[in-house]
């Protein structure tokens, strides 16, 4: 961490992108997809039913192997699932490709670097996305 700002956006999404050894081409098409059609922006009326295309939001993409730690044995967490460093980069590549190919806006993070992530949530509201339905 030196100080230095490697992406910044404005009203959109912060996308935390954790990568498992078991995950393809249909994980990414499935979670750009959905992350991308979400109707989880507020539209007049206060509802969530707008896109981020819609809102004409960002997306600030951050490589987040931790993510996949599992919690459930013992007190240390076990990242046997995450995968391996070549790997995930080359799907969290390809997803900001996905984002920027479909039209979106899209600031990244530095992968696999030590990063101070700010960010201002306005709800709160968070979702995660998980491809196996598993959450």
């Amino acid at each position: 961490m030196n100080g230095a700002s490697v992406g910044c956006i404005g009203p959109g999404l912060l996308v935390l992108l954790g990568v498992e050894k078991d995950d393809g081409p249909d994980d990414l098409l499935y979670t750009t997809a959905k992350i991308r059609e979400l109707r989880c922006f507020a539209d007049e009326q206060g509802r969530m039913n707008r896109s981020i295309e819609e809102v004409g939001g960002r997306l600030l993409v951050v490589s987040q192997f931790t993510l996949c730690g599992d919690t459930r044995k013992g007190r240390r967490p076990s990242f046997d699932a995450a995968a391996p460093p070549d790997q995930a980069r080359a799907l969290y590549e390809a997803a900001v490709r996905r984002w920027r190919e479909a039209g979106l806006s899209v600031e990244t993070g530095e992968f696999q670097a030590m990063m101070a992530v700010s960010l201002v949530n306005d709800g709160p509201v968070t979702f995660i996305v998980d491809s196996r339905r598993r959450l």
